[in-house]
């Protein structure tokens, strides 16, 4: 069974920062696209940042220059560094993957951290 397990949530001021690992339990190089979203209450979930297997990376607009997807093959894990974090980055963050196997698309999600920006 594949999993997704993420941490890194808590509670920090504004321009704070922290960083969330999200651990996955099958092989880095079979997957296609790796993503980070969040979710606020009575919201849709939204995309935050995402990184493919050539390295192109995308960013929601509003975490540009304040926000940083990686990866690190070594730990089978994925990163979301977020710096400088404001009161609206509150949310359930979820980290996703796409994975390819013989012709056939899998996605798979974490269950989610906690991120709370408060005074």
């Amino acid at each position: 069974q594949v999993k997704l397990v993420e941490s890194g949530g808590g509670l920090v001021q504004p321009g704070g920062s922290l960083r969330l690992s999200c651990r996955v339990s099958i092989s880095m190089f079979s997957i296609n696209a790796m993503n980070w979203y969040r979710q606020t209450p009575g919201k849709e979930r939204e995309l935050v940042a995402g990184l493919i297997v050539s390295g192109d990376s995308n960013y929601q607009e509003s975490v540009k220059g304040r926000f940083t997807i990686s990866r690190d093959n070594s730990k089978n894990t994925i990163y979301l560094q977020m710096n400088s974090l404001e009161p609206e980055d509150t949310a359930i963050y979820y980290c996703y993957v796409d994975q390819l196997v013989a012709g056939n698309r899998y996605e798979y999600w974490g269950q989610g951290t906690q991120v709370t920006v408060s005074p």
